[in-house]
């Protein structure tokens, strides 16, 4: 492969992005539709229900679902509008190839799947197995995210999978199996109600998860006391008792400092620590010089509000915490992750009514889809891909010798850099965009120029994809039955609303019809989407992602059944531990010790300031859908560099003059945005876009040790402000070639 077949331009002319309306007055047939489709929205892990409504077999609008109990009916902007997505002119309707000088042209089926199979044979057989990788994502279905992992280890037969939970779940995931030994929410989000005290950290809640607000909303009527953790003053911050504003990167010194605070003071459940955990001693060493003194000068909070919020904690009888990727995104996200978990641990506040701990899944199936075996070490029922045992179970389920299945291969970005080296030459993907994904995109753009063969699965023709040498026309969420795993651990329904367009297919029915010419049908009989459900449920029977009990039927019948649910009359467990049992090989709760480390980058006299990164409101992940819905776009056309007014007046910049950001990887021009909303030594980047415009130009590949989740919320910049006023927001200008 080489670079794109044409300019980007003319992709951009061809296949989008372009903006799509609905009508003034809406759809035809919106006010009479043939049917109402109760299914869930396809962005966050609230996995919000929705009712579409079709027509003519079209999604035309949809209508809220009063009754489905997270929601209620409430809908954030992009749940509002993600309905447009379906009838929309980007739409892929037929397989394309990759033409040099024309960029894509219409290939038929047998075309497109004859060049795959005969590419992936070739270079397999030239350079091993393991050679040709597969890349995926948590926005598919339970049912497909456990098809890919079977697929790639029983058709591909390579060991090089993973996905893009890689840059979301892995680090909450890790750290919870450390300290719980088992991956989830310890409870569903109505116990926020009732909580005395609630922590925030790292999760923007109002503009990433709005209806989740609802629930913390509700606890503060109730007189709950709100501590957010987060350099940026976020609308949630507002309103808080007490707002941390920590410097990035030295999240587990604040922790560490709370944890010190709660021993000194014997804010402590003694009994709990003493008959349901361990590690406790070893966790209080590793912080016993964590003054409150120390902890100002590290994460430039005055030490003040940290023990308020120390106490707030320390006294409650009930509490929540939540953290999503403002803890995560770290070369020690794991450590933060513990950190939260240890806090809870000391005062004894799991497993109890409106006593809870829980990371915020950020994409719409990161909690099931980083349960059933497409992660790069992982098999189905959140089983280990190293554990004999595990592999022997799958291996029986799956009607293949245990010593054919792959064993662990490397995670995203880690492929990424296997193909710099040459050891990896082929690459299919399917539901992830890593081009605006992956840090450090400019490295990624050169990994894809070298590989000899790219097959990508999708619906729209991604900035990513468009570097393949096949492109398959896949389906979106509405177009096949299945489930999903809400953050919450609820597992529910996705309804088809519809078929796919034109000559479009479903995700499933093009994996199976690859696994048939690899010569491995026999592996993969299934009618529909319900019969892998129902291999999936025994795959992960007696894993700690258990859901053999659960069933089409007993979801549809309540609205949701909470995983582990191991057997037919089991109703399933909205709250986790209430036994005190966890799911360690010792049966406790286990503190860990999490000592402050520095980030992999810090500022210095020729990169001086802090670049942190995240979402907004109107955007989700990298785009691909959501920078196709005009009203969304509008909302928030392109990123913008938030700065602090005393920052701003240092380096001379005005509001929304074009200031250059460069890092040690690359550089960008983004408008300046001035506000108090934030630290003054650090600058906001929101990373939904791609090109010129993406903040991924600038963000490092350091590795979190243990989860592997590249260091997004940190890293090393300088500014240069260049005199001159951005011209009015065009959304064409954010998909410029860099």
């Amino acid at each position: 492969m080489a670079k794109l077949p044409v300019s980007t331009e003319k992709i951009i002319e061809d296949f989008g992005p372009h903006l799509n309306y609905a009508p003034k007055d809406g759809y035809v047939g919106r006010d009479e539709p043939d049917s109402l489709v109760k299914t869930h929205c396809c962005f966050c892990g609230m996995q919000c229900g929705i009712q579409l409504s079709v027509k003519d077999n079209k999604v035309v609008g949809f209508e809220p679902w009063m009754e489905f109990p997270f929601n209620e009916g409430r809908l954030c902007p992009k749940g509002v509008q993600r309905y447009l997505q379906n009838n929309h002119p980007d739409r892929l309707l037929h397989p394309i190839k990759r033409v040099e000088g024309k960029g894509f042209e219409k290939t038929s089926w047998d075309e497109a799947m004859d060049k795959t199979v005969s590419e992936i044979k070739r270079i397999q057989e030239k350079y091993g197995k393991h050679a040709f990788s597969m890349l995926s994502g948590v926005s598919l279905t339970n049912e497909k995210s456990y098809l890919v992992g079977k697929f790639a280890r029983v058709a591909l037969k390579t060991r090089n999978l993973d996905y893009n939970g890689r840059l979301c779940m892995v680090s909450a995931g890790a750290g919870n199996k450390k300290a719980f030994g088992l991956d989830r929410a310890s409870n569903n989000y109505s116990d926020l109600e009732y909580a005395e005290v609630i922590i925030v950290a790292g999760a923007n809640i109002s503009e990433t998860f709005p209806t989740l607000t609802h629930w913390i909303w509700k606890a503060r009527d109730r007189g709950a006391k709100l501590i957010v953790i987060d350099p940026r003053m976020i609308p949630l911050a507002r309103t808080a008792d007490v707002h941390l504003d920590v410097k990035p990167g030295t999240d587990s010194a604040l922790y560490g400092a709370m944890l010190k605070y709660l021993v000194d003071h014997d804010m402590l459940d003694h009994d709990f620590i003493d008959n349901y955990t361990s590690g406790f001693q070893e966790t209080i060493d590793a912080v016993k010089e964590y003054t409150l003194e120390w902890a100002e000068e590290v994460t430039g909070i005055d030490k003040n509000k940290i023990k308020e919020a120390a106490e707030l904690w320390g006294k409650a009888k009930t509490s929540f915490l939540l953290h999503a990727r403002g803890i995560e995104h770290h070369s020690k996200g794991v450590d933060n992750v513990l950190g939260c978990i240890n806090l809870v641990l000391a005062t004894g506040r799991i497993g109890r009514p409106y006593c809870g701990y829980g990371t915020i899944t950020g994409q719409g199936n990161g909690q099931g889809g980083r349960e059933h075996g497409h992660k790069c070490d992982q098999l189905p029922g959140n089983r280990d891909i190293e554990n004999p045992e595990h592999r022997k179970y799958i291996s029986e389920v799956w009607g293949i010798d245990e010593k054919d299945m792959p064993g662990k291969g490397l995670t995203a970005y880690e492929i990424i850099e296997a193909i710099h080296r040459d050891e990896i030459k082929g690459l299919i993907s399917i539901c992830f965009n890593p081009l605006v994904s992956l840090p450090n995109n400019n490295y990624v753009r050169s990994a894809l120029e070298k590989l000899e063969f790219y097959v990508c699965i999708d619906f729209f023709l991604n900035e990513t994809a468009r570097h393949a040498d096949i492109v398959l026309a896949g389906s979106l969420q509405e177009e096949e039955e299945g489930t999903t795993t809400s953050a919450e651990g609820r597992v529910i329904r996705i309804r088809q609303a519809v078929t796919p367009p034109g000559e479009a297919r479903t995700d499933t029915s093009i994996l199976l019809e690859i696994a048939k010419r690899l010569g491995e049908e026999d592996k993969f009989t299934y009618d529909n989407s319900e019969a892998i459900f129902n291999e999936l449920r025994v795959a992960s029977k007696g894993g700690t992602a258990d859901y053999f009990g659960i069933s089409y039927k007993k979801i549809e019948d309540n609205m949701g059944v909470f995983w582990p649910c191991p057997t037919d009359d089991h109703p399933g467990t909205p709250r986790l531990w209430e036994d005190k049992k966890f799911a360690t090989p010792d049966k406790k709760a286990h503190f860990n010790p999490a000592p402050y480390k520095l980030p992999g980058e810090v500022t210095d006299d020729e990169y001086p300031v802090i670049l942190t990164t995240g979402r907004v409101v109107s955007q989700y992940l990298s785009g691909t859908q959501t920078r196709r819905i005009g009203k969304l776009v509008d909302q928030f056309p392109e990123p913008l560099l938030e700065i602090h007014p005393e920052l701003a007046l240092k380096y001379g910049i005005k509001q929304h003059e074009l200031v250059r950001v460069a890092t040690r990887r690359g550089e960008g021009i983004f408008p300046a945005n001035i506000v108090e909303t934030i630290r003054k030594d650090t600058i906001f980047i929101p990373y939904h876009w791609p090109g010129a415009k993406s903040a991924n130009q600038l963000t490092t590949g350091t590795l979190d040790p243990i989860s592997k989740i590249p260091e997004f919320k940190v890293c090393a910049c300088l500014l240069d402000p260049l005199g001159e006023i951005a011209p009015s927001s065009k959304e064409s200008e954010a998909y410029a070639s860099v």
